[in-house]
């Protein structure tokens, strides 16, 4: 029962030479009507994995699947992306999957309604979104239920009983993690919880992991801390926390809910009196430049082109294998410092 079955052994047992298996489970070339059925009958046997794929070849359906995501030309966060979904592409390619991706900029609700709406004149079977506006998404949401479109989100979550999967990490745990990590270089003192460039009222991600990073502080009774929220937006972010640094000559550190943490350490690196700790998140070349030269003191690295990978491989083996499309992935809250920076960038 756990024997493992080879191209070689199948080919043997269906009379039919290795290449001709080889077509049928790869979908690479034709294969006569007979070869088929006579493959097939040996994969039914043996309970061969591939099976499903074989029973799909003689399905004529193409498969859509339609990524909406942030342009990363606008935003490199989501450059990654883009390499997780293209592994996706090669991998589903031979098996009549179409992944395509939509781009919106990040910073204009029109332009992710737009997206949106281009992507269902697509008419998809499927739809993974980035969902940086929250009150947008859950409209949107609802549009591609009702047109029988099945949704899978990443990065963000939103509360959304129409969404099949969401693939990222606990936002509000990364909160927690934060904090304890700035409780490790702070005994004391004040701290600034950032967002940077992004409506705080429709951005839960940054909504969460404040909310981590302050229960924290509260569940420990660190009551020598001092927390305070500053929202930045561009293109008055230097000019906006430099005023609040003179309104708060002592704050002691940072927590910097975006990918943007480079935007304060720019600032601090021309303030040579000024030793204040900075947690933030993601690998992007800005960040970890600053990481290497002391002036970031942690990154948290959320993975986002596993996440964008994840996204679509689920939908693409619904589809072709018929597998249950999990609730939710969650990924691990990787700790990046200068010493082991090197070894996640890619």
């Amino acid at each position: 029962m756990d024997k493992k079955y080879t191209i070689k052994d199948i080919a043997q047992m269906a009379g039919v030479s290795k290449g001709t298996v080889d077509r049928v489970l790869h979908n690479r070339g034709k294969v006569s009507p007979a070869a088929l059925e006579k493959i097939n009958e040996v994969l039914n046997v043996i309970d061969y994995e591939p099976n499903l794929i074989a029973r799909n070849l003689k399905n004529t359906k193409i498969y859509k699947i339609c990524v909406l995501l942030p342009d990363p030309e606008i935003d490199s966060y989501w450059l990654p992306c883009v390499n997780g979904i293209q592994d996706a592409v090669k991998e589903f390619k031979p098996y009549s999957v179409n992944i395509t991706i939509q781009y919106f900029n990040p910073e204009s609700k029109k332009s992710f309604v737009s997206a949106n709406n281009a992507v269902l004149n697509l008419e998809p079977d499927a739809v993974l979104i980035a969902p940086v506006f929250h009150k947008e998404t859950i409209e949107a949401v609802k549009v591609y239920e009702e047109s029988n479109v099945i949704v899978n989100t990443f990065n963000n979550q939103i509360e959304s009983n129409a969404v099949k999967c969401f693939v990222g990490q606990d936002l509000y745990k990364s909160g927690r993690v934060a904090a304890s990590l700035m409780n490790l270089i702070l005994s004391e003192g004040q701290i600034a919880i950032v967002h940077i460039d992004e409506s705080l009222k429709n951005a839960v991600h940054m909504q969460e992991k404040e909310k981590g990073f302050r229960s924290y502080f509260e569940e420990k009774k660190l009551n020598s801390f001092l927390l305070t929220t500053l929202k930045l937006k561009h293109p008055n972010v230097e000019s906006k926390f430099l005023n609040f640094l003179e309104e708060n000559p002592d704050l002691k550190g940072i927590f910097i809910t975006t990918s943007k943490a480079y935007q304060i350490a720019t600032t601090l690196s021309g303030l040579k009196d000024k030793k204040i700790a900075l947690i933030g998140y993601d690998l992007i070349e800005k960040n970890v430049n600053y990481l290497n030269e002391g002036l970031l003191h942690f990154l948290i690295h959320q993975n986002q082109k596993r996440q964008a990978y994840l996204g679509v491989s689920t939908l693409a083996e619904h589809f072709l294998y018929s597998k249950e499309i999990p609730e939710t992935i969650l990924l691990p809250i990787d700790i990046i410092n200068v010493e082991n920076a090197d070894f996640y960038i890619y």
